[in-house]
């Protein structure tokens, strides 16, 4: 009898203690991101849907606008010759690291509140980049994985496929 007990202790631990982990993925480009949570494998043709978990976005502007407004001219220090003046960082980048530090944030809340376990990213490689910058190290520490492609603008059906193919989702 105190086998079976042991046994059955044993199972009850396996099953609580070995809970699936929460996995979201984080699809993103410069202007767009949106939070899904893992896909679950599907025999059925359509598979079940992604459940977005949030989708936040940016009002993206190309470079020739942001260029619109440009540095100015200034007066050389001698004389009256005038010069354009250059901008001290790139615009794009700039803009770019903000949106980046704003999904970090969101993110950041939801990870401490103990909404999800791991996460992927999904981002072309300008916009990885930055989100790697921003990632504080307890958030950079549950990430499974990353991925430098831009998956934002894929139909749900083929986004289905390639996010459970690259989150290798149990059956």
């Amino acid at each position: 009898m105190p086998e079976r007990m042991h046994l059955l202790h044993h199972v009850c631990n396996i099953e609580v203690g070995m809970r699936r982990p929460i996995v979201w993925i984080l699809i993103a480009d410069a202007a767009h991101a949106r939070v899904v949570k893992g896909p679950r494998r599907s025999d059925d043709l359509h598979g079940p849907p992604l459940e977005t978990v949030f989708e936040t976005g940016t009002d993206h502007r190309p470079l020739r606008k942001i260029m619109a407004d440009r540095p100015g001219r200034s007066f050389a220090s001698t004389g009256a010759r005038r010069s354009a003046m250059e901008y001290r960082s790139d615009p794009v980048r700039d803009e770019t690291r903000r949106f980046a530090a704003s999904i970090v944030s969101a993110l950041q809340a939801r990870f401490e509140r103990g909404e999800f376990d791991k996460l992927m990213i999904c981002a072309p490689p300008r916009m990885l980049n930055a989100l790697r910058e921003t990632l504080p190290e307890a958030l950079a520490a549950v990430i499974r994985s990353d991925v430098a492609k831009d998956l934002t603008k894929l139909p749900e059906l083929e986004l289905h496929k390639r996010l459970e193919d690259l989150s290798g989702a149990p059956d």
